[in-house]
């Protein structure tokens, strides 16, 4: 398994060939995406970027589908729609273990 950090990196990576790719230096993405410069290096540098300042980046790079990628539509088919009674809005207690006396 990959570990969080080897993910952050390898999409820092991949946001900062995009941005060469269209010839943008840090301060040009940043002021078009509306994010601190800050924010562009930590982004490239895997070190804690902000899913707000990802999906700004991603914008102006011209790469939503990635976001779409990230999140797809959750569907349910029609058969399990049928099985289940209604959404469950939360989790079920804890049963307790019965004390000896």
């Amino acid at each position: 398994m990959i570990a969080t950090e080897e993910w952050e990196a390898e999409l820092g990576r991949q946001v900062r060939s995009l941005r060469l790719q269209q010839n943008l230096d840090q301060r040009q993405l940043a002021e078009r995406a509306g994010i601190a410069l800050n924010a562009v290096k930590h982004l490239e540098s895997g070190r804690g970027a902000t899913l707000h300042s990802l999906v700004c980046a991603l914008r102006v790079l011209n790469r939503t589908e990635w976001l779409r990628a990230l999140a797809p539509a959750v569907s349910i088919s029609p058969v399990q729609m049928l099985k289940t009674k209604r959404p469950r809005r939360r989790a079920s207690p804890r049963k307790r273990a019965p004390t000896r006396s």
